[in-house]
C-alpha cells in the first residue's frame, strides 16, 4: 500500500530515506538519491509522488528517534526544528563484492531506470550513468551467463519496468558481441553507452507501451519517432559530448538501406549494426501486452540470415555469442521435459538447461541439469514465457549450478 509523500518534506541534496515512486509503481527517486533543485522537485511533483506506507512508518520512527536523541543531547531547539519525518539522512547504496549476481542486477536496473526516468533533471547524471556501465562490465565480464539469466529472467517478469531491462540486456548483449566484430575499446565503449541510453528520449512512454494491450495512439507513434533525437539533445544537457555514443543514439533506428527513421539516412557502420541488432532482439523476445513474445530461437535465425537471406557475418557472431537458446530462456527437450537455460553451450544450439516440468507435464521436485550436447536431451524447440508454469527463482538457480 502507498502513501502520498509531501516533497516539500524533504531538504534539498539530502540523500531521501525510502524509495520514491510514481501511481503506476516506476521509480521516480531511489533511497540515497537527491533532489538537486526546487526545479528537480517540481518535476517530480508532477508525477504525483508516492511512498510504501511500511517505508513511511520507517522513517517516522527514524524521525522521532532523532527527536528523542537531539533532545537528549541538548541539541538548539532552532535545530531540532529543521528536523523533519523525511530529514533523516540515509546512505546512498554502495555495491558490495561479496553481492549476489541478482542483487548486483536489481540494483542495477533501479539506479538506471532512475537515471533514465530523470535525465539531465539526476544529480550527477554522467558519473552515475558510467557508474552502472563499470558495474554492468564487470558483471558481464566475470558472470555473462549469470547475467544473461537473471536479465533474461526480468524482462519476462511485467512487474519489473521495461525500459531499463531493455537497456541492460542490450548493453550486455554488445558487450559480450564486440570483441568478436572487432571493435576497439573506443567503439565498445561507445555501444555500451549508447545501448544503456538509446531510449532515455521516451523512457516513460517506453514502459508504458510494454504494458499497452492495444495499438500506439498518433502522440505515441509521434514520440517513437521523435525519440532518437530528444535523447540525443537530453543526454547533451547532461554533459554527454562523445560524437559517437551521440550519434548512435541519434541514428539508432535508421537502416543501411535508407527506410528507417527519423531522417531515413542510409546508415552501415559496424557499431550502428550492433547496437541495432542487439535492440531488435531484446524487442522482439520481450512480451507484451499487445503481443506475444517471439522465440528466441526464431529470431536468432533471423539476424544470422540478415535481411538479404544470405549469410551475415555479424549476425553470425552475435549467434555464436548468444546462442539460439540464451540463458533465461525457456525450451522443450526431445525428450518433452520444459525448463530454462542456464548456460550457453559449446555450440548455440546445446546449451545446459535446468528441466523444471517432466515429459507427463508435472512440475519436478527439484531442477534437473541436463547437457542437450547428449541427444538424449536435446533441445527440441524455444518455448514462450509462460508456457512454463513454474516460478523460476534465479539465485536459487545459480546457487546449483
Amino acid at each position: 500500500m502507498y502513501r502520498p509523500l509531501p516533497l516539500d518534506s524533504i531538504a534539498l541534496n539530502q540523500p531521501v530515506p525510502v524509495n520514491i515512486w510514481d501511481p503506476k509503481g516506476v521509480l521516480l527517486l531511489r533511497k540515497g538519491e537527491t533532489i538537486t533543485s526546487e526545479q528537480h522537485r517540481s518535476t517530480l511533483m508532477l508525477h504525483g509522488p508516492l511512498v510504501l506506507a511500511s517505508d513511511w512508518q520507517s522513517a517516522s520512527y527514524g524521525y522521532t528517534t532523532a527527536l528523542d536523541r537531539m533532545v537528549r543531547s541538548n541539541v538548539s531547539l532552532s535545530r531540532i526544528a529543521q528536523v523533519n519525518v523525511m530529514g533523516v539522512s540515509a546512505e546512498a547504496p554502495s555495491a558490495r563484492e561479496d553481492q549476489p549476481v541478482t542483487e548486483a542486477w536489481a540494483d542495477l536496473h533501479a539506479s538506471l531506470s532512475t537515471l533514465l526516468l530523470q535525465g539531465p533533471n539526476a544529480h550527477h547524471f554522467l558519473e552515475r550513468l558510467h557508474k552502472v556501465q563499470a558495474s554492468g562490465e564487470l558483471l558481464w565480464q566475470e558472470q555473462p551467463d549469470n547475467s544473461l539469466l537473471v536479465l533474461v529472467q526480468m524482462l519476462f517478469d511485467p512487474a519489473v519496468t521495461y525500459s531499463a531491462t531493455h537497456a541492460l540486456l542490450s548493453a550486455c548483449l554488445c558487450a559480450l558481441v564486440a570483441p568478436l566484430a572487432g571493435l576497439d575499446d573506443t567503439q565498445r565503449r561507445a555501444v555500451i553507452l549508447a545501448a544503456l541510453t538509446m531510449n532515455v528520449g521516451m523512457t516513460r512512454e517506453h514502459d508504458e507501451m510494454a504494458r499497452q494491450a492495444g495499438p500506439l495512439t498518433t502522440p505515441q507513434r509521434k514520440t517513437v519517432r521523435e525519440h532518437p533525437q530528444r535523447g540525443v539533445t537530453l543526454l547533451r544537457e547532461a554533459g554527454a559530448s562523445d560524437a559517437e555514443w551521440l550519434r548512435l543514439v541519434a541514428q539508432h533506428h535508421e537502416r543501411p538501406d535508407g527506410t528507417g527513421y527519423p531522417t531515413g539516412q542510409r546508415i552501415d557502420r559496424i557499431t550502428h549494426r550492433l547496437l541495432q541488432m542487439a535492440d531488435v532482439y531484446v524487442a522482439c523476445i520481450s512480451p507484451r501486452k499487445s503481443r506475444g513474445a517471439q522465440l528466441s530461437q526464431q529470431v536468432a535465425r533471423e539476424l544470422y540470415m540478415g535481411a538479404q537471406r544470405g549469410l551475415d557475418p555479424l549476425g553470425a557472431h552475435f549467434v555464436k555469442c548468444v546462442g539460439f537458446y540464451p540463458p533465461g530462456s525457456f525450451v522443450r527437450l526431445v525428450n518433452d521435459e520444459m525448463g530454462v537455460v542456464m548456460r550457453r553451450g559449446e555450440k548455440a544450439n546445446t546449451p545446459k538447461v535446468f528441466a523444471l516440468v517432466g515429459r507427463h507435464g508435472m512440475p519436478l521436485g527439484e531442477p534437473v541439469l541436463r547437457d542437450t550436447a547428449d541427444a538424449a536431451f536435446a533441445v527440441k524447440e524455444s518455448l514462450p514465457p509462460g508456457v512454463v508454469k513454474v516460478l523460476v527463482n534465479p539465485a536459487r538457480l545459480i546457487a546449483r549450478c
